[in-house]
């Protein structure tokens, strides 16, 4: 199939940036929707290789997804298109919404009208499972490795990073070895591509940061240093990296509160693009309690800058391997392995997701991680929003689009009633 037009990914790409709501499960979801189901711009196995690749990797793996896909069809450019259309939709809408914050405080008129987009993000993950689970879990082994992995995370809150290498060593051991077709790609060649966009890609991510050593801007720099740290850790996406994230923000450098951080994450998970958005909102915040609006805007653009450019490098750099990578039998089973333990990866988002909607209190269990709701903070309001989210789009099954903006307008009549 001959790769699409310039407008066509422009309009497709958008599209996707602006109903990115709901994490990285309905993301992708959304992704698959639109690049697998209803046009033939990737197929189901490049797409799931693909996937899989993007979990391996540091960084906000929805929008990895997307840079991916974007390369795949055009390249550098196509790729740079894709990832910046997931991201800068929702990096406006945190930049307005943190500015609001700062001078306004709480926004609870937004914060009602979110809830009926968070009801309908509930069962778009749940159709994400349904088809995501559905293609890439095969026979009893795939069904294995997902429940295994959801139970080690939602359970026992093992670490993300250790749950896909097991899972990856697993899959590469038990591989059936056969004979299968061997790339001819260039060695040589293929590593001066990679030293080049090493060169480059990292180049772009250190120049603004030997800009402000230069110029001795002593908080911009720590900050700058600090997300770019972030952005090397964030393995498994930005719940992984939460807890480290306040410990440092609040008590090592005293930039936020704990009240800001805990009003950051729940504003970043009500707007479009990757959840990892909710550093821009922290930076946001520092600056402006440093110096301002000024100050504000700067601190948010180094925080995006430092964040997403290592995610272009990463993918810049591994995605011309991934089929040469597929087409070694004992590296395919480890990806094929991976895929599965990824759909418990979604599994644990989606339920955490959903407590976290229906209750307004979670607390940790004494010895295992299973997130307990407080069972008097039950909300009733947002079970009647997914309920009536379930009977929009599973039942007389209306778009996501429609049932989000009459689920929105709904809660908003409510609040101010």
């Amino acid at each position: 199939m001959s790769a699409p037009n310039w407008a066509e990914m422009t309009r497709i790409f958008g599209r996707i940036g602006l109903l990115s709501f709901g994490g990285p499960a309905a993301q992708i979801a959304l992704m698959h929707r639109e690049l697998v189901e209803e046009r033939p711009w990737l197929d189901e196995d490049s797409y799931l290789r693909a996937l899989s690749l993007c979990m391996l990797l540091p960084g906000p793996e929805a929008m990895q997804l997307a840079t991916y896909a974007g390369w795949r069809m055009r390249g550098v450019a196509g790729g740079l298109l894709a990832g910046l259309l997931f991201v800068v939709p929702g990096a406006i809408v945190i930049a307005a919404l943190a500015l609001g914050y700062a001078y306004f405080g709480q926004l609870p008129l937004v914060q009602a009208a979110f809830l009926g987009i968070k009801a309908a993000v509930i069962v778009v993950v749940f159709q994400a499972l349904r088809k995501v689970a559905g293609k890439a879990l095969h026979g009893a082994q795939g069904w294995a490795l997902a429940l295994l992995s959801f139970l080690a995370l939602f359970v026992f809150g093992l670490p993300f990073p250790l749950i896909i290498l097991a899972a990856g060593l697993w899959g590469m051991f038990a591989a059936q070895i056969a004979a299968r077709p061997q790339t001819n790609a260039n060695p040589p060649a293929r590593a001066a591509h990679s030293l080049r966009t090493i060169a480059i890609w990292g180049g772009l991510w250190a120049a603004p940061l030997v800009v402000l050593w230069a110029l001795g801007d002593q908080f911009l720099l720590q900050l700058g240093l600090f997300f770019s740290k972030l952005a090397v850790v964030t393995f498994g996406g930005a719940y992984a990296v939460l807890a480290y994230m306040t410990q440092t923000v609040v008590q090592d450098f005293g930039w936020i509160s704990t009240d800001q951080m805990i009003d950051a994450l729940g504003l970043a998970e009500t707007t479009p693009g990757p959840l990892i958005l909710v550093t821009e909102f922290v930076a946001l915040l520092a600056g402006f309690a440093q110096s301002g609006v000024t100050g504000a805007i700067a601190a948010g653009l180094i925080a995006l800058w430092v964040t997403f450019t290592p995610c272009f490098l990463w993918i810049f750099l591994a995605g011309p391997y991934l089929e040469q990578i597929s087409a070694q039998p004992r590296l395919a089973g480890a990806l094929q392995a991976i895929t599965a333990a990824v759909v418990g990866v979604i599994a644990n988002l989606s339920v955490w997701f959903a407590l976290h909607i229906l209750f307004d209190q979670i607390r940790s269990g004494t010895a295992l991680a299973i997130p307990i709701p407080e069972w008097s903070s039950f909300n009733g309001l947002a079970a009647a929003f997914t309920i009536a989210a379930a009977i929009l789009m599973l039942g007389v099954k209306r778009g996501f689009v429609l049932s989000m903006t009459v689920l929105a307008l709904a809660a908003l009549v409510i609040a101010l009633l």
